[in-house]
C-alpha cells in the first residue's frame, strides 16, 4: 500500500506541473519586460534583459517592420519576423509574428520549428501547406486568402504557393519568442561540418554523386 501512496503521488505531481513543462517559454512574471537592445552583453540569459518599466513607451509596443517585403532567396520566399530589436515589448511574451512572402511557384520547404507551434493565415494567392506527424501521416490543405492552417510545434511542414500568377502573402503567429528554424534538406547536405556522405547515401538511399550534386544545389 506504501508503493501504490507514492506511485499516485508521483502521478499527481506530474499531472499539476505538466502545464507548466509544456509551455514554449516560461511564464513572464512581470506586465512586460521590454528588452535593453543597448547595453552590451558579455553573459547570455533565456530572453533579453528588461529596462526600466518607468522608461517604457508605446513605441516599444508597436513595429512596422512586417509591412514590406523582404529579398527572395534561392527558394523564391522571404521570411520577415518580429524580435526583441525591431518589436522590445515582445520580450518574454512567448510569442513571434511573422510575414512570409512567396513567389510565384515559390516554395518554403519542408521544415521545423524546435520551440514553436504555428498558425498561418493567407492575405493573397492560393497556398498548398502541409506537414508530417511521427507516424509519416500528412496532413494537407489548399488555402485561399482568409484560411488558417495550424502546424504542430517541431513537426516538419511546408508552405507551396501554387498560383501560376500572383504571389503569396501570408502572416504566422508562433509560440515561441524564439522558435528556430530548421530546412530539412539544408541541414542533412550542408551542415558544418558536413555529415559524412556515406551516412547520406544509406539514409536517403542515394549515391556519392547524388549527395556531390544536392550539396552543390543547396550552396553546400
Amino acid at each position: 500500500m506504501v508503493i501504490n501512496h507514492v506511485l499516485w503521488l508521483q502521478l499527481f505531481t506530474v499531472i499539476i506541473y505538466f502545464p507548466s513543462f509544456s509551455n514554449s517559454d516560461p511564464e513572464p512574471i512581470h506586465d512586460y519586460c521590454v528588452a535593453d537592445t543597448k547595453t552590451p552583453r558579455d553573459f547570455f540569459l533565456n530572453g533579453v534583459p528588461c529596462i526600466n518599466p518607468n522608461q517604457t513607451m508605446v513605441s516599444h509596443f508597436a513595429t512596422s517592420a512586417l509591412s514590406k517585403p523582404g529579398d527572395m532567396n534561392r527558394f523564391k520566399f522571404n521570411v520577415t519576423l518580429t524580435d526583441t530589436n525591431n518589436l522590445p515589448g515582445v520580450n518574454t511574451l512567448g510569442l513571434t509574428m511573422a510575414r512570409i512572402d512567396i513567389a510565384v511557384n515559390g516554395l518554403v520547404p519542408p521544415h521545423s520549428h524546435p520551440r514553436a507551434s504555428e498558425v498561418t493565415m493567407l492575405l493573397e494567392g492560393s497556398l498548398l501547406v502541409g506537414f508530417v506527424d511521427t507516424s509519416n501521416r500528412l496532413h494537407t490543405q489548399r488555402l485561399r486568402p482568409g484560411d488558417s492552417f495550424v502546424f504542430p510545434k517541431g513537426l516538419i511542414h511546408f508552405l507551396y504557393n501554387t498560383h501560376v500568377k500572383i504571389p503569396a502573402l501570408a502572416v504566422s503567429g508562433l509560440s515561441s519568442q524564439n522558435p528556430g528554424a530548421q530546412i530539412s534538406s539544408v541541414a542533412a547536405f550542408t551542415s558544418n561540418p558536413l555529415i559524412p556522405d556515406e551516412v547520406l547515401t544509406k539514409g536517403f538511399k542515394i549515391s556519392g554523386q547524388d549527395v556531390v550534386r544536392i550539396r552543390s544545389n543547396l550552396g553546400g
